[in-house]
C-alpha cells in the first residue's frame, strides 16, 4: 500500500486551491521537475525547450498515478485534460490518432523519478488497427522509389504484430512466450532465420495468430478504437509500479515505493522504416571505464525495444558515420550539448527515421564504479564541476565494489594458462568484475542455488525484466546476445554485478540447461565457470583471483604521482591522525613500484576531499596487530572496538576453562595471573599499531559457555568413559560446570557486565593488563589512548561498580609505574534500556559507543541468525522490509533511541564523546544518519574503512547543502 500522503505534493500548480494540472506537455517542464514528471518526462521537456529534435507529445504527472493507485481509478479530470493534450498533439502532427488513412500512432512510456530500466511497461504504435494499418502503409510508400510498396507493406504489418504483442503482454496480461513460441512457428514454417525474413503476408497471418491469442488467453478481441487502446496502456504503466519486478528492482536499488510513475504519451518516429532508419543507444562517455569516446550501439530497420531486448545484435556506434554520415555528426553534436549541459555522462536513445535523427530519451547514464570516479574527476579537470560535486557523484557502494578481487591472468598464464582453464568465448565487457561460480540457466535456479550457498553464474540468450530475481542473486551475468546496452548490460552496472553481453560465440540452449562452446566444448548446469566483466573473456574452470589496484592504493603499495598531505592538527578532528595513502602511508611505496593509473589517481583525489570535509572521525573494529595495522593503513582513525573475547580462543581456551573451574579464590586467581601476561602483549601490540591513536578495548562479552565444549559432545564423552569404568574427573568437572552455565537463551543471559560483577576480579585482571601495557608502550616512548569499554550495562549501577573497581586497579598501576596514565571508562549502549536511561547512564561513563548489532536484536526480537534462517526472505518478498535491519540502520525503532540516547547523554555531560562500532558504521546509509544523529565516530571492519571515510565526507556535503537550501528558502521568504 502507498504511504499517505496529499496528492498535490510537488505540482507546481497546486500552490492554491485551484485544480491540480495533471498533464503537461514536453515544452512546459524542465529537468528539476523529476519529482513531478518523472525522470522521462523532465528530460523531454528540458530537451524540447534546448531545440534538439523531440518528437512532440506530453507526460501525465506522478501525481496522477498516486491518485490512481491510492482510488483504484483515474482522477476525474484526467480524461479530459488528456483529450485536450491529445487534440493539440494531433494538430501539431496534422493527422488524428489512428486516422485510418494516414494514422497517427504514439508510444505510451513510463519515467520515474529514479530510473528502473526495463521494469515498468512500455506500449508502440498505439493507434494501429485492422484499418489504419493499411493506411501507414500508404503512407510508409508515400514518396519511396518504385517497387517500394512491399517494404512499406511490411514495415506496416510489423508494427501491428508489435502493437498487439507488447499489449497483449503488458496491457491484457496474456503470456509473452506465447507470441514468442508463434513468431518461431512462423519463422520455421518459412525457413527464416531471423524476423526480417518474414515478408508482408506472414506478417499479416501472424497478427490474425495474435488477436486469436489474445481472443483466447484474454477473454476479448483486440481493442480497434485508438482511444480505448492509449486509456487502457496509461492504466498498464499505472498498475506496473506495483508489478512485482518494478517492487524487486525498487528493494534492489532502495528506491521508495510511494513516488509513483509519470506516463509520456509520445508521437511514434520509426527506425524499421528501412535501411536508412534504424534506432540506437549512445553514451557520451563509456559507461564501462569512463573513457572518453564514442560509445553505444547502432541496429537499422530496427525499433528500440530490439536494441535493448539484445534479440539482434548490433553494431558499434562509429559504424553510423559510414552508414548515415549526416546523422552521425547531427547525434555527436546533440552528444556534447547534453553532457555540457548536464555536467555528466548522458545516456541517450535516438531513432533515425529515413534519414531525420529523432531524440527520444535522455538521463544521466548509469555506470561501473570505475567510471563513476574517472568520470567525476574528468569533469573536475575540464572545469565542469568542482570537487565538491565529484564527492556527491560517487559513493560508498561503488568505492567497495573497487575493492573486489579481479582475475589474476599472470598467475594464470604461469600455471598452464589456457590450456588448464580454456578461455571458451569472448564477448562484451559490459560491466566490470571477477565473477566465478556454477552455471544456471534460469533465475527461478539461480535463486534456489544462492539461497543454498552456491554461488552462480546465471547464463541466457538474453535477458528480460523477469530474470531480475535471478540477476541479482547471481556472482555475475553471461549472455550470447546483445551489447553495451542490453537489459543485461544496464542492469547489471545498475547492480554493480559482472556481466559479459552478446557472446555470439556460445550456443546456448535453456531448456536442456547447457551451452556449447567453440570446438563442441558443453558446459551443463553445476558446471564451473569464470567471467571477465573488464575483458568479456568467459573461462571454463575457476581462475585464480589477485588484490585489485586500489586495495593495493589503500595498502600503500602503489606510488602515487605525488602525496598531498591533507591530515595532521591543523586538518581538524575530520582528518587528523589518518595515515593512509591520502596522508603518507605507514608503507611508503618504493620508486620501483608501479604507479597510480587513472581510476587509482581518481580514487586518491575524491578519498582527499572526503577526508577533508567530513566531520566524522572513521576508526576501525580490530582484535590483533595485524588487524589494526592495516586498518590503519586503511586510513583508520583508531580502533573503535576491540572484542577482547577474541584473544581468548585458540591454546587459551584451557586457561579460561581453568579460570570456569576455580574451585575457590586461589584457583580462580592463579588461573587470571596466568591469562593477565597475555592480554597484556596484546594490548601493546594494539597500542603500537594505533600509536597516537584512540583504542577502544572491550571487556569481555560473550557467554562463559561457549569456552567450554558442547554439552551434547561432552556428555557422550562423560558415558563412554563411566561405560569403559574409566571416568574423567576433569570431564567431569566440566559437564558439571557446563550444565550449570547452560542457558535457553544466551545472547539474553550471562555476558557483558553481568560476567565482571559474577566472576570476581575477571574485569580488574583486564583493566590490569590494559593499563600495564599502556605504561610499558609510554616507556618506549609511544603515545597509548586507552578506552576501556563496559557491555551490556542495562542500568548505571552496574556501570558505578565496574568503574569504581576499574579506577582502582588504574590508580595502583600508575603508582606502580609512575606513569601518568589517561584511560578513558565508557560503555556500549546496546540495549534498549540503556538507550532510555542515558542520561543517567551518562553520570558514569566518559563516552558511548552504539553496539548496532545488539541493540537491533533486542528492539526487534530476533536475531541475524534467525532472520537469514527463517522468516526474512519472506519478509522482504511481501514488502515488510525494504532492507534487513542488520544491514541498513533501522531510523525509525534503532536509529530513534540512537538519537534520544546521544541527546540525554550529552544534557547530562556535554563532552560525552559518542561512537558507533556496530557493523552499520560502515554501512553508506547508515553512515549519513550517524553524522545526522550527532555523532563523533563510527567504527567497521578495516575493508570498509575507506567507504565509511567516503560517505562521511558524503554526509557532510548533505548536511551543508541542505542548510544552504534552507537558507536560501528563508531568503526569499524575506525578500517576497
Amino acid at each position: 500500500m502507498l504511504d499517505s500522503h496529499p496528492i498535490t505534493s510537488g505540482n507546481p500548480k497546486d500552490q492554491t486551491n485551484t485544480p491540480l494540472k495533471f498533464v503537461y506537455d514536453f515544452s512546459e517542464g524542465n529537468k528539476d521537475l523529476k519529482d513531478l514528471l518523472g525522470g522521462k518526462g523532465a528530460n523531454l521537456a528540458e530537451m524540447t525547450n534546448l531545440g534538439l529534435p523531440v518528437p512532440p507529445g506530453f507526460t501525465i504527472t506522478t501525481e496522477a498515478c498516486r491518485a490512481y493507485l491510492a482510488d483504484g481509478a483515474e482522477p476525474p479530470s484526467l480524461r479530459d485534460e488528456v483529450s485536450a493534450h491529445l487534440a493539440t498533439l494531433e494538430a501539431t502532427m496534422g493527422r488524428r490518432l489512428g486516422q485510418e488513412d494516414d494514422p497517427l500512432l504514439v508510444s505510451v512510456r513510463s519515467g520515474a523519478k529514479f530510473s528502473m530500466p526495463g521494469m515498468m511497461d512500455t506500449v508502440l504504435n498505439i493507434g494501429l488497427g485492422d484499418r489504419s494499418v493499411r493506411g501507414l502503409a500508404r503512407r510508409a510508400a508515400a514518396g519511396q522509389p518504385a517497387g517500394g510498396e512491399a517494404a512499406a507493406e511490411r514495415f506496416a504489418w510489423d508494427s501491428y504484430r508489435r502493437l498487439i504483442q507488447m499489449f497483449g503482454r503488458t496491457v491484457l496480461g496474456v503470456d509473452g512466450e506465447l507470441f514468442e513460441d508463434a513468431i518461431d512457428d512462423a519463422k520455421l514454417a518459412k525457413g527464416a532465420a531471423d524476423d526480417l525474413d518474414l515478408d508482408a503476408e506472414d506478417l499479416r497471418a501472424l497478427v490474425e495468430v495474435f488477436k486469436e491469442i489474445v481472443r483466447r488467453e484474454a477473454g476479448r478481441e483486440f481493442p480497434q478504437d485508438p482511444r480505448e487502446q492509449m486509456d487502457l496502456a496509461i492504466r498498464a504503466v499505472f498498475d506496473s509500479w506495483n508489478g512485482d519486478r518494478a517492487r524487486l528492482y525498487r528493494r534492489q536499488e532502495r528506491i521508495p515505493g510511494d513516488l509513483g510513475t509519470a506516463v509520456n504519451v509520445c508521437s511514434m518516429v520509426f527506425g524499421n522504416l528501412g535501411p536508412d532508419s534504424g534506432t540506437g543507444v549512445a553514451f557520451t562517455r563509456d559507461p564501462a571505464s569512463g573513457h572518453q569516446g564514442v560509445y553505444g550501439d547502432y541496429l537499422a530497420n530496427a525499433q528500440g525495444e530490439d536494441v535493448v531486448a539484445g534479440i539482434r545484435n548490433t553494431v558499434p556506434l562509429a559504424e553510423l558515420e559510414h552508414i548515415d554520415p549526416a546523422s552521425y555528426d547531427q547525434l555527436l553534436s546533440i552528444m556534447e550539448t547534453l553532457e555540457n549541459h548536464y555536467r555528466d555522462l548522458c545516456d541517450i536513445e535516438f531513432t533515425i527515421e529515413r534519414g531525420k535523427l529523432w531524440m527520444l530519451q535522455t538521463r544521466v547514464g548509469k555506470r561501473t564504479a570505475g567510471a563513476a570516479f574517472r568520470i567525476a574527476t574528468q569533469l573536475v579537470d575540464q572545469g565542469l564541476i568542482d570537487m565538491d560535486e565529484a564527492l556527491t557523484r560517487v559513493n560508498g557502494a561503488q568505492l567497495a565494489q573497487l575493492m573486489f578481487p579481479r582475475f589474476d591472468l599472470a598467475a594464470l598464464a604461469e600455471h598452464g594458462g589456457e590450456a588448464k582453464h580454456p578461455r571458451i568465448a569472448w564477448g562484451i565487457a559490459a560491466s566490470p568484475g571477477a565473477a566465478v561460480g556454477k552455471a544456471v540457466f534460469d533465475s527461478y535456479t539461480a535463486v534456489k542455488w544462492s539461497r543454498s550457498g552456491e554461488k552462480v553464474i546465471l547464463i541466457r540468450r538474453e535477458t528480460n525484466p523477469d530474470d531480475l530475481d535471478g540477476m541479482i542473486a547471481a556472482e555475475g551475468i553471461l549472455t550470447s546476445r546483445g551489447g553495451k546496452t542490453s537489459h543485461a548490460a544496464v542492469v547489471a552496472r545498475g547492480m554493480g554485478k559482472t556481466c559479459v553481453c552478446g557472446a555470439e560465440e556460445l550456443e546456448v540452449d535453456t531448456k536442456r540447461r547447457r551451452f556449447t562452446a567453440p570446438g563442441g566444448i558443453v558446459v551443463e548446469e553445476g558446471d564451473l565457470v569464470s567471467i571477465d566483466g573488464s575483458t568479456g573473456k568467459v573461462y571454463l574452470g575457476r581462475v585464480p583471483v589477485v588484490a585489485s589496484p586500489v586495495v593495493e592504493y589503500f595498502e600503500g603499495r602503489i606510488r602515487l604521482p605525488e602525496q598531498t598531505p591533507v591530515a595532521g592538527p591543523e586538518a581538524g578532528p575530520a582528518t587528523a591522525g589518518v595515515t593512509g595513502p591520502t596522508t603518507g602511508s605507514a608503507v611508503d611505496p618504493g620508486a620501483d613500484q608501479p604507479v597510480a593509473d587513472e581510476l587509482v589517481t581518481a580514487v586518491h583525489r575524491i578519498m582527499n576531499h572526503a577526508d577533508a570535509v567530513r566531520r566524522l572521525a572513521v576508526r576501525a573494529n580490530a582484535d590483533t596487530a595485524e588487524d589494526a595495522a592495516r586498518a590503519r593503513r586503511f586510513g583508520a582513525q583508531g580502533i573503535g572496538l576491540c572484542r577482547t573475547e577474541h584473544m581468548f580462543l585458540g591454546e587459551r581456551r584451557e586457561l579460561v576453562e581453568q579460570l570456569i573451574l576455580a574451585d575457590g579464590d586461589e584457583e580462580r586467581a592463579a588461573a587470571l595471573e596466568a591469562l593477565r601476561p597475555l592480554q597484556r602483549e596484546d594490548f601493546r601490540g594494539l597500542f603500537r599499531a594505533m600509536d597516537g591513536l584512540p583504542v577502544t578495548i572491550r571487556l569481555l562479552d560473550p557467554p562463559l559457555h561457549e569456552f567450554l565444549p558442547d554439552i551434547t559432545d561432552l556428555s557422550v564423552r562423560v558415558a563412554l568413559a563411566e561405560a569403559r569404568r574409566e571416568p574423567q574427573e576433569n570431564d567431569l568437572r566440566l559437564l558439571q560446570a557446563v550444565h550449570r552455565l547452560h542457558e535457553q537463551n544466551p545472547m539474553l543471559g550471562l555476558r557483558g557486565v553481568r560476567l565482571g560483577l559474577v566472576v570476581p576480579g575477571l574485569f580488574a585482571m583486564q583493566v590490569r593488563a590494559v593499563a600495564e601495557a599502556a605504561a610499558e608502550h609510554v616507556r618506549e616512548g609511544g603515545r597509548p589512548r586507552a578506552e576501556v569499554m563496559i557491555p551490556l550495562v542495562g542500568t548505571v549501577q552496574e556501570l558505578e561498580i565496574v568503574r569504581e573497581e576499574a579506577e582502582a586497579v588504574l590508580a595502583e598501576v600508575r603508582a606502580a609505574t609512575g606513569e601518568e596514565l589517561e584511560v578513558a571508562l565508557g560503555t556500549m549502549i546496546e540495549l534498549p534500556r540503556a538507550a532510555l536511561t542515558a542520561g543517567q547512564i551518562a553520570e558514569a561513563a566518559d563516552f558511548f559507543s552504539f553496539g548496532t548489532n545488539d541493540l537491533t536484536q533486542t528492539v526487534w526480537g530476533f536475531s541475524r541468525d534467525d532472520v537469514e534462517a527463517s522468516f526474512f526472505t519472506a519478509y522482504l518478498e511481501k514488502g515488510i522490509f525494504g532492507v534487513s535491519p542488520f544491514e541498513t540502520i533501522d531510523r525509525d525503532g534503532v536509529g530513534a533511541l540512537v538519537r534520544r540516547a546521544a541527546r540525554d547523554g550529552r544534557a547530562t555531560r556535554p563532552d560525552l564523546k559518542l561512537g558507533v562500532c556496530g557493523e552499520h558504521g560502515g554501512d553508506p546509509d547508515s553512515v549519513h544518519f550517524f553524522h545526522e544523529a550527532g555523532l563523533d565516530y563510527v567504527s567497521c571492519s578495516p575493508f570498509r574503512v575507506p567507504v565509511a571515510r567516503l560517505e562521511a565526507g558524503r554526509a557532510a556535503l548533505a548536511e551543508r547543502r541542505a542548510a544552504a537550501a534552507v537558507g536560501l528558502a528563508a531568503e526569499r521568504v524575506t525578500t517576497a
